[in-house]
């Protein structure tokens, strides 16, 4: 039950708080003065998008807050709209949430009926959602969409598959090219870069190699630095002799002679990375680069590319041999897919035939209660839809034929506004009769549902509402006095200039300013007084 309502800076509403019964609420008032506005509040806080120029000027952000009580205890809700961003925020008992949430949470919350509904009735696709609404065994439709579902993805596995075993084949010539291209070059991961360092290092070794001959030659020469140092020591040792202060020089030359044949002996050894052994030489090395840097003119790619590409192509070409097997798997599981699905359907099927029967009894019997002929008759007209070549969907149609003589027609091409009102009113009560726990039942909301219907039909239509009423909580827009005078709490919406601004106010009506709204709604003067008085006894 929707227990309390408040709207802040929602277009022309600043403030306004609302506080239903349980039973039968009427918002009434003239036309253009926020009534619908009010219940398009609720849809918002609902989940429903509201543009950002509704916030009222000079606010930062307006709010629509709502109390509902349930059996398992009280929810409160609130959506805030920003009036700079048109972003909202959505509040479960000061928690923030999600609009999907409170989307899942409207079909126990709220049923909003109006005048786009009677639309939406004459959708026979709508129709058809209905009959299924009635089907006992719910299971069966969950059972239904869950085997549908199924074969819809082997079908798009299967398309997938075709679509890319077309695609592949006609480029088959062309990648078997490419292949026969590559795998007689058979270029290797980073082998460009591989065979570019080992160049490098067979280029520094010959250059090593010349250097090292021409320090043995120095050293060796015909007049080699080695000879020389060996008879110089020998003269700095007589003078170091004769003259004491020549010692350190003799020392340093003697060691300088022990360093040049340490070299000498080194330089004869080489380094020992000289010795490694190198399969290929520099011209070898060199037409294997010229051969990759081919390849890679010849197929406009990076080598890296070039190895990744052939690794693609073998998958592509190996996926064209394994491909009638893989087809032959799915096509297994689509014949299996088809034939649960038919039997599901079968079940379907003749559960929506035996609940249209059933059906159609029950909303006679509640279409003469609103006053229709006792001459209407119902049924639904089944169409079949082909999911799957022997899979067919019987689709249920609303016919009727409101007056004795006339062949039954489709409801959307006879029906005039106050009919489809009442059908619409017939349905909703038809649904809440099959909940057994009413306490449980959602808040009904009806948007001038009466729309199109008076005379005497509107005695049958209120009464219809208040027993609806008395079974769960309704909230009715209506100019009609005839229903408004049925209500637990009246609500009175009206539109007041004060200082140059707008306002929607919202006042709940005492007894005799009920009366007087019900003489407004009846006319008017004397005669809409009288009315309304003969309507109240």
């Amino acid at each position: 039950m929707l227990e309390l309502l408040r709207i802040k800076n929602l277009a022309l509403i600043e403030d306004v708080e609302l506080e239903f019964s349980p039973g039968l609420n009427t918002l009434t008032g003239e036309t253009g003065a926020g009534k619908s506005f009010i219940m398009r509040a609720v849809d918002f806080l609902m989940g429903e998008r509201m543009d950002k120029n509704l916030v009222r000027p000079g606010n930062e952000k307006a709010s629509v807050e709502a109390l509902f009580v349930l059996p398992e205890g009280e929810t409160v809700i609130r959506r805030e709209l920003s009036a700079e961003t048109g972003r909202s925020r959505v509040y479960v008992n000061d928690a923030l949430s999600s609009q999907p949430t409170i989307r899942d949470m409207r079909s126990k919350l709220i049923i909003h009926t109006s005048q786009h509904g009677q639309q939406k009735l004459l959708s026979p696709a709508f129709q058809s959602e209905i009959l299924d609404s009635f089907i006992p065994d719910q299971s069966l439709l969950t059972q239904r969409n869950e085997r549908l579902a199924v074969l819809k993805d082997v079908l798009e596995r299967k398309h997938r598959l075709n679509e890319k075993y077309d695609d592949i084949e006609k480029q088959r010539d062309f990648l078997e090219y490419q292949k026969k291209e590559i795998d007689a070059v058979d270029p290797q991961p980073d082998e460009e870069n591989d065979l570019e360092e080992r160049k490098k290092i067979l280029k520094d070794r010959e250059r090593a190699g010349e250097c090292l001959q021409n320090a043995l030659d120095i050293l060796h020469g015909e007049i080699g630095m080695l000879d020389n140092m060996t008879l110089l020591t020998r003269e700095m040792e007589i003078i170091a002799r004769l003259f004491p202060g020549f010692d350190e020089d003799r020392e340093a030359i003697e060691e300088l002679r022990i360093r040049l044949h340490d070299l000498d002996s080194r330089l004869r050894r080489g380094p020992g990375d000289m010795d490694e052994d190198e399969p290929m030489s520099l011209d070898d090395i060199e037409a294997r680069l010229f051969e990759l840097a081919k390849l890679k003119r010849k197929l406009k790619r990076g080598l890296d590319d070039i190895v990744t590409m052939k690794t693609e192509i073998d998958e592509s070409l190996s996926f064209l041999d394994a491909c009638a097997l893989d087809m032959k798997n799915l096509s297994r599981e689509e014949a299996a897919a088809a034939t649960s699905l038919q039997g599901i359907l079968a079940e379907v099927n003749k559960a929506r035939k035996k609940a249209a029967k059933e059906l159609s009894i029950r909303i006679v019997d509640e279409l003469y209660d609103l006053g229709f002929s006792e001459h209407i008759k119902v049924h639904f007209e089944f169409d079949a839809r082909e999911l799957y070549p022997g899979c067919d969907d019987m689709r249920g149609r609303l016919m009727w034929v409101p007056n004795p003589g006339q062949p039954a027609q489709p409801l959307d091409k006879i029906a005039s506004g106050g009919e489809l009102s009442r059908f619409l009113l017939a349905l909703v009560t038809m649904r809440g009769n099959n909940t057994k726990d009413h306490e449980a039942l959602p808040s009904l909301i009806f948007d001038e549902v009466d729309a199109g219907i008076g005379g005497l039909t509107l005695n049958s239509v209120g009464g219809k509402l208040r027993a609806l009423a008395d079974r769960q909580q309704m909230l009715l827009i209506t100019h009609w006095p005839q229903l408004a005078s049925k209500a637990d709490r009246h609500f009175f919406i009206k539109k007041e200039v004060l200082g140059g601004e707008t306002y929607t106010r919202c006042d709940r009506l005492g007894t005799d300013a009920i009366m007087d709204e019900l003489s407004r709604m009846a006319g008017g003067g004397e005669q809409g007084r009288a009315l309304a008085e003969k309507i109240v006894k």
